[in-house]
């Protein structure tokens, strides 16, 4: 899915976002947009594959750690 800050938001509050792909753009600019509009909850990410282009434009992956939910986790025998 390509779409803007709003309606990334609603998906990953759905829990439907498995993975982020960012790409960084080197220009250095006085303000920007925000990728997630405000409130925003916090979202752990783990860094899945990076790529580095000539042009100077970096590309991350990251996968999106959902929390677990209910039961316990297993026991480790004593």
């Amino acid at each position: 899915m390509f779409g803007g800050g709003t309606l990334f938001r609603s998906f990953l509050d759905a829990g439907l976002v498995d993975s982020v792909e960012l790409a960084v753009m080197p220009v250095l600019l006085g303000g920007g947009v925000p990728l997630l509009p405000h409130p925003a909850q916090q979202t752990n990410l783990v860094l899945t594959g990076h790529r580095v282009y000539k042009t100077g434009v970096v590309s991350l992956e990251y996968a999106v750690k959902k929390p677990r939910r209910g039961g316990r986790g297993k026991s480790s025998p004593a």
